[in-house]
């Protein structure tokens, strides 16, 4: 399996033996436990040491039969669901950075319509090597504070320059909550709420207004048939590049009003980099843990204020803060104007 591949599997693994589903599959419909992930890269990796090898000669003199298996972002669904016998939908979604969150809402109307009691969902990347590093850089979407790498990514900070790519991966097990009741799960919060929308813009950059941003947090709302006033905690897209995170908070002041100054709001992509595809899920766990903990994850690495940016805004900068979360928002973008939001919210019996 290429390295996003076996983060998918790893994730997925922990997920399961989390929700106690390891210990309960002979007594769980499988056909009606599925698989949704998102990448927005994939096999990345094993595409560039298998070209790398055929053209100058140093491997065998053909493409290993593994390389399209390999390298298809279908193939960490496939794996979780092979390992675990799960027969119900599998399918991967690839829309860039915003690739996890679609995974987590396509889980979540499959589980509404009925169709899955179950679903593993999340997403993986694993772009660190030279094709991914490469690439980004030349399109100038990095950070190049090399010098100072261990602050280099800054989201807000009027001195960012760009993200810092990161990798991993990150899984959920939804559950349909009746389901979840009778086999005794632990709940560690509810899923209510989830917006897609697109800016038919750019190719890679945000509105500068956000106005599909703004948008597709207000299809959350209504989806979740909650108030702006029912949201403690946003955790943003909040990059770390110059036109983003302006666009982001002008979109959130937007929606917000006078209630964008009440909440908390924070990028934890300051403290694992960008993962890409894996960003939704990662950053949806990290409201997960902030409405059980709560404890709002701060925005590091901020230095000197930018004046296009609101101070009255609790950023959460350096920080952490403790306070009740009822409900938490989470924010994931991808190149092509691919916008999404998840609304989380303390699940109380």
């Amino acid at each position: 399996m290429d390295p996003f591949c076996q983060f998918a599997v790893i994730a997925a693994d922990e997920a399961v033996a989390m929700a106690g589903l390891d210990q309960q599959l002979e007594n769980l419909d499988l056909d009606r436990i599925g698989v949704i992930w998102g990448a927005g890269i994939g096999g990345l990796q094993s595409l560039e040491k298998e070209i790398e090898e055929f053209i100058t000669g140093n491997g065998t003199p053909r493409y290993n039969p593994f390389m399209i298996p390999k390298m298809i972002i279908d193939i960490a669904a496939g794996m979780i669901s092979i390992k675990y016998g799960f027969r119900g939908i599998n399918y991967a979604t690839v829309s860039a950075c915003a690739s996890s969150s679609h995974a987590i809402i396509n889980a979540f109307d499959y589980i509404r319509l009925g169709k899955n009691d179950i679903i593993v969902t999340g997403g993986s990347e694993a772009a660190v090597m030279k094709a991914g590093v490469g690439g980004f850089n030349a399109m100038k979407a990095l950070s190049t504070r090399n010098e100072d790498y261990a602050t280099a990514s800054r989201p807000f900070d009027a001195e960012r320059d760009g993200f810092v790519l990161g990798e991993g991966a990150g899984s959920l097990v939804l559950e349909e909550l009746e389901h979840a009741k009778r086999r005794g799960a632990t709940i560690y919060a509810e899923l209510v709420g989830g917006g897609a929308t697109a800016d038919a813009y750019h190719m890679t950059a945000p509105h500068p207004e956000g106005i599909s941003v703004s948008k597709v947090m207000q299809l959350a709302l209504e989806d979740a048939g909650m108030k702006t006033d029912d949201i403690d905690y946003i955790n943003v897209h909040g990059t770390s590049t110059e036109l983003g995170d302006v666009a982001e908070l002008k979109a959130i002041q937007k929606v917000f009003g006078d209630h964008a100054y009440k909440m908390n709001i924070s990028s934890s992509k300051s403290m694992t980099g960008h993962l890409l595809g894996a960003a939704g899920a990662i950053e949806a766990i990290a409201c997960i843990l902030a409405i059980k903990h709560s404890f709002v994850p701060p925005t590091i690495n901020h230095f000197t204020d930018d004046p296009e940016i609101d101070s009255k805004l609790n950023l959460t900068f350096n920080q952490a803060q403790q306070r009740p979360i009822r409900a938490a928002m989470s924010n994931t973008f991808g190149f092509g104007g691919h916008n999404s939001t998840l609304i989380l919210k303390k699940f109380e019996n």
